[in-house]
């Protein structure tokens, strides 16, 4: 496994109100032979994130040929588990329209946030989304209580397979209350209805790594190959890796993830990958220094 670095393909900063900063956490989908769409969050200036696009040429990724000037999701109503923000996860293909599965962000008291997964499904091409429902679809439950979500859905084998961050406790980090929390992993007949607890994939590596975020996945052959965010006191987020023959047992080759450049966009942190197979090649989106704050860049997989 190596990459090339490509670099920055898309900055929303200063676009519109909701494109205030930061785009983070692309989330590619292929839309035909000619057009990859990539979902990503841009804040306000409150810090609220909405969902919006933009379409690169699929044989030149570089080349940004559209962006939504309006969210195609917006937050969701108040004392929802969305109302402080959403953030695309995984989006696909599939018999009801195209579906979005993302993270809604709730702040409380005594906790800095909340995250939950919700689905919206789009009946338009994927310009625009409805809820499915106003709660999460992978709500709280007994054993995991404060973060379900960061996740990769796929649906394969017949099967709806998600591999997501869930926690229960929290790390002080600069006097922040901060979750912490494990990668699992769940099946579901619907994509809708899930277990309440899922099984253990990857844990963190104590005492520096605390937990990770939202992963990206290739399927090459028999073999996965999950690129996951480490999240660690040391050095912030890394693009980790580990590979797999059924999705449960995982062995990290974290050496073979994406590491930071020596100076630039990226040259603090690496996160958030999204990956996309096109006839031009495998390619990863991701994001960079202060969680997106300098774009979403791209990398060729080979």
């Amino acid at each position: 496994m190596r990459f090339e670095k490509v670099g920055v393909v898309f900055d929303a900063s200063g676009r519109a109100d909701w494109m205030n900063s930061h785009t983070y956490v692309p989330t590619a989908l292929l839309l035909d032979d000619s057009t990859i769409r990539v979902y990503f969050a841009s804040r306000d200036k409150d810090q609220v994130g909405r969902i919006g696009w933009f379409d690169v040429d699929a044989n030149e990724p570089t080349k940004v040929i559209g962006f939504s000037d309006r969210p195609c999701l917006d937050i969701g109503d108040d004392g929802c588990f969305d109302d402080n923000g959403v953030t695309p996860l995984s989006v696909f293909k599939d018999h009801d329209g195209i579906r979005l599965y993302y993270a809604g962000w709730q702040l409380t008291p005594k906790a800095r946030y909340m995250l939950f997964t919700g689905l919206a499904i789009s009946k338009d091409g994927g310009n625009t989304f409805r809820r499915y429902q106003k709660s999460p679809v992978l709500d709280r439950s007994p054993s995991e209580l404060v973060v379900r979500s960061g996740a990769h859905i796929m649906k394969h084998g017949g099967l709806y397979k998600i591999w997501y961050a869930a926690g229960s406790g929290f790390v002080n980090i600069s006097g922040k209350q901060v979750p912490t929390y494990h990668l699992a992993y769940a099946e579901s007949e619907d994509g809708i209805t899930w277990p309440d607890k899922g099984i253990l994939s990857i844990e963190p590596q104590a005492p520096d790594e605390y937990g990770f975020g939202r992963p990206g996945m290739l399927i090459r052959g028999d073999e996965l190959n999950i690129f996951y965010s480490s999240r660690t006191f040391s050095k912030g987020y890394r693009i980790g890796y580990a590979r797999s023959d059924d999705g449960r047992t995982w062995t990290r080759q974290d050496h073979l993830g994406l590491n930071t450049s020596a100076f630039g966009w990226d040259s603090e942190m690496t996160c958030f990958a999204s990956i996309v197979e096109t006839q031009a090649g495998t390619l990863m989106f991701y994001n960079g220094n202060d969680f997106g704050r300098t774009g979403i860049g791209l990398a060729v997989i080979f």
